[in-house]
């Protein structure tokens, strides 16, 4: 049983680790594997709440909001109908 409950960390923590890595790509590297982290993020939160509460849950949020913060923005700049400019790294 102790898995089951350590499993949701562990995992957590492996995506802390990815996210980091990620980070470090140049800025045209970062698109395929950050969206993929950025998909991953809201069930491995859920997951965690579910184990561990909705207090760590929260905690975990923050942290992930720290380091998607420039994406998270860009999204809700779009679904709002505002200009959202790329970074000049991806511009063609």
């Amino acid at each position: 049983m102790i898995w089951g409950v350590v499993t949701p960390l562990f995992f957590g923590c492996l995506w802390v680790l990815l996210a980091a890595v990620v980070a470090m790509l140049p800025m045209k590297r970062q698109m395929l594997p950050g969206t993929i982290l950025l998909i991953v993020a809201p069930f491995l939160l859920a997951w965690i709440g579910w184990y561990h509460g909705w207090g760590w849950a929260l905690a975990c949020i923050i942290g992930f909001a720290s380091m998607f913060r420039n994406p998270l923005i860009y999204f809700v700049r779009r679904a709002l109908g505002k200009p959202a400019p790329l970074p000049k790294d991806l511009e063609k």
